[in-house]
């Protein structure tokens, strides 16, 4: 629900939990009162205390208030005294960089627009609110736009800038927003790691001065995650305060935390402003990313379930939420470049038998492209390897009861390729120095539309030419050199943010064109695990390490914001290809169950034991593959703080069925048993778990009584039905 008091000047933004409250001040400055649990009222102008004057400079003559440094400013521009982070800066035709943004107008209406050439969520059955601020001297509207999603308990936010002058100006920083807390908040929540080590959880101190975590990779990367929260000291899984903000973005970005001379808090997310700049011609509109905004006083576990509510029911690609993913085996660790058709057809007779649903073929199939230093760009077959064509290979493996995938990486091109022997120009690069190799490619110009237009033509005509019902979408390589020989000099800030616009449209061209294909993003592994790539494929590889034991930590600091249906798992060759621990196979596909489950192997070559344990693994996953897929989540034991044991499940919606995954990751001697509080049951139902009874109340209060497991690196899956079932 969207209020607006005219008397008082206040708008409020309701959730079925929370209210969002804002003031416009009697100069029309928009200032953030109040986010947390939900008020009844709309008497709070008093709390953004406007009559306070402490050693600022003031915006009425004879110093009496609005005093913008200490103002809880809702988009804080630079400027005029707001000396803490901001949001936005322009740079006008006179080389002047600042606003001065007040209030001109707003709109309440059903539901929500759709985004220009950007991922976002949709609107059905929400309400939404335009705030049009305004600055004469500069020529700019900046419309900030809010939608309520009220069961979600969510929020979103975004920003239109507007050139309504004659002149053009230069938009050296927009963020997409950026909230003021007064409250106890004293810890950050954010996720960092590196490439298969992705998206571990860090929790740490609030301190005087800014906390930044940030991309500058021309993607969120391996090392830092687009989501910031902050939360209370006393916050845990299942109680206390956290505020998050993920944006619905995949290129570079920055997130900040702040606290100010006064103690207060201002965290602010968006595109990050180095090596970016927009030229605004005057009638132009630039658009700014979405950010899913949330308050919960449930704690972490609160906002997990809220976000996963929010992207099932309103980001995800509706097709995919509740249908059903195909278990998959992927070629690559089986063999790497070094396969042809008859070496596919033979792993995929062998899956077929075990009960593999598809077959992806993954890199190495096209050009000439037997190592990683070939053919990016060259995107025909290649029949020295693949005999007979792509739809003969197709054919084969449809005719053994298998659905069919294909990899790719459109955004690159390798220095030997055809493409890149006609078109040297096409790749990215300064025009005085040659372009930095990384993986030996380099990174296509997606400013230039021939290029977006000629790479994409290459990719209808293959998923045309046979039955191709999955595309796996790679990026191996961060973008370093943020420059394009076709741009001219004040444009060139532009090519970051032109590359992630381009991406957008191919992947939405793709998904209409294709509305079949089953797409799944990737980017090294988790590099580009984010919100905006979600909202065109409903699953991303999470990591391209799948050694059980630190896809624990992986999954949970993704699992943190986004569904288990959304991550790529697999069960992987041992000892590990990245860090060569050996583990149990059956421990490997127990931590691969919350996800999209797969096989990465060779099942030619596995033992017969392994072998022989795939059909079950497969029918377990089957069995609570809905429940996985559409439950509510929660962490029971983190491996990441207790260094023993990892444990998590899944309930559902109607709390009748519950499956509990336990991994005790380091064994010790002469120990008790450990007793698991599970969570999310009815307190008034009976469950059976292994045959016995037990109150939905005592599970949660007394808890489970979890045995110990013989051994290093061992699992169980525990299951728990109500008896009126």
């Amino acid at each position: 629900m969207v209020i607006f008091d005219g008397d008082k000047k206040v708008f409020k933004l309701d959730t079925d939990n929370t209210s969002y409250v804002l003031g416009i001040t009697d100069e029309g400055y928009l200032g953030n009162i109040y986010y947390g649990k939900k008020i009844s009222s709309t008497d709070v102008m008093y709390a953004m205390r406007t009559n306070e004057a402490p050693f600022t400079p003031a915006k009425l003559p004879g110093g009496k208030v609005d005093f913008m440094d200490r103002f809880p400013s809702e988009y804080p521009f630079s400027g005029t005294g707001d000396f803490r982070n901001t949001c936005i800066s322009i740079r006008d035709s006179a080389g002047q960089e600042g606003l001065e943004l007040l209030y001109k107008s707003h709109n309440i209406y059903a539901e929500k627009r759709k985004l220009d050439g950007m991922p976002s969520a949709r609107g059905e059955g929400s309400m939404s609110l335009d705030i049009v601020m305004s600055d004469e001297a500069v020529g700019a509207e900046v419309v900030l736009t809010y939608t309520v999603y009220e069961e979600c308990d969510v929020i979103t936010r975004s920003v239109a800038v507007k050139n309504v002058s004659e002149k053009a100006f230069y938009i050296t920083k927009a963020l997409s927003a950026c909230l003021n807390l007064e409250t106890d908040i004293s810890d950050i929540l954010s996720l960092h790691g590196s490439w298969a080590r992705e998206r571990h959880i860090q929790r740490s101190k609030i301190n005087y001065g800014s906390y930044v975590t940030e991309s500058l990779r021309g993607e969120p990367g391996h090392q830092d995650h687009p989501f910031i929260a902050v939360l209370s000291e006393d916050c845990n899984e299942n109680h206390g305060s956290i505020y998050a903000m993920n944006l619905v973005y995949s290129g570079n970005f920055t997130a900040s935390v702040q606290k100010d001379q006064f103690g207060r808090v201002r965290t602010s997310i968006g595109i990050n402003p180095d090596r970016f700049s927009w030229k605004l011609e005057g009638g132009e509109e630039f658009q700014v990313p979405e950010v899913i905004m949330q308050y919960s006083y449930t704690g972490t576990g609160g906002m997990t379930r809220n976000f996963h509510d929010f992207f099932r029911s309103h980001l995800l690609p509706p097709k995919w939420v509740e249908a059903e993913r195909p278990v998959l085996i992927n070629n690559w660790e089986a063999t790497y470049f070094d396969f042809d058709d008859d070496k596919l057809v033979q792993i995929a007779e062998e899956a077929s038998k075990l009960g593999i649903e598809m077959l992806v073929m993954d890199d190495g199939w096209f050009g000439h492209r037997n190592a990683d230093n070939s053919s990016l760009g060259d995107w025909y077959v290649n029949e020295e390897k693949i005999k007979g064509g792509l739809k003969n290979l197709v054919d084969r493996v449809n005719s053994l009861g298998m659905k069919f995938g294909i990899w790719f990486e459109p955004e690159m091109i390798s220095p030997d390729s055809e493409l890149y022997k006609n078109h040297p120009e096409w790749a990215l690069s300064f025009a005085d120095r040659e372009a930095g190799l990384c993986r030996t490619q380099y990174m296509l110009d997606f400013s230039r539309h021939e290029v977006v237009d000629y790479i994409y033509g290459k990719l209808h005509e293959i998923l045309s030419s046979a039955n191709i019902e999955y595309v796996k979408w790679d990026m191996n390589r961060p973008i370093a050199e943020a420059a394009s020989l076709s741009l001219p000099a004040d444009r060139q800030g532009e090519v970051l943010h032109r590359h992630v616009l381009a991406l957008y449209e191919m992947q939405e061209r793709l998904v209409n064109d294709f509305p079949d294909i089953l797409l799944e993003n990737c980017s090294g592994g988790g590099a580009r695990f984010d919100a905006g790539m979600l909202y065109y494929s409903p699953q991303i590889w999470c990591s391209d390490n799948a050694d059980p034991i630190e896809r624990l930590m992986v999954q949970e600091g993704t699992h943190l914001i986004y569904p288990l249906s959304t991550t790529g798992t697999h069960v992987a060759d041992c000892p590990n290809h990245i860090n060569g621990r050996v583990t149990p196979f059956n421990t490997r596909a127990d931590v691969a169950l919350t996800g999209t489950f797969g096989y990465e192997l060779d099942v030619t070559k596995i033992s017969g034991e392994e072998r022989s344990q795939i059909p079950a693994q497969i029918e377990k996953y089957k069995k609570y593959r809905k429940l996985i897929q559409t439950g509510d989540y929660y962490r029971l034991a983190s491996f990441r703080e207790n260094g023993r044991h990892d444990s998590y499940m899944v309930v559902s919606k109607d709390k009748k069925h519950a499956v509990i995954i336990y991994v005790q990751v380091v064994t010790d001697s002469n120990v008790i048993s450990k007793k698991l509080k599970l969570c999310g049951l009815d307190s008034e139902k009976i469950y059976i778990i292994e045959g016995k009874e037990y109150a939905g109340n005592v599970l949660m209060n007394v808890g489970y009584i979890m045995k110990p497991l013989k051994g290093d690196f061992q699992s169980a899956v525990i299951e728990a039905n109500s008896l009126d079932d």
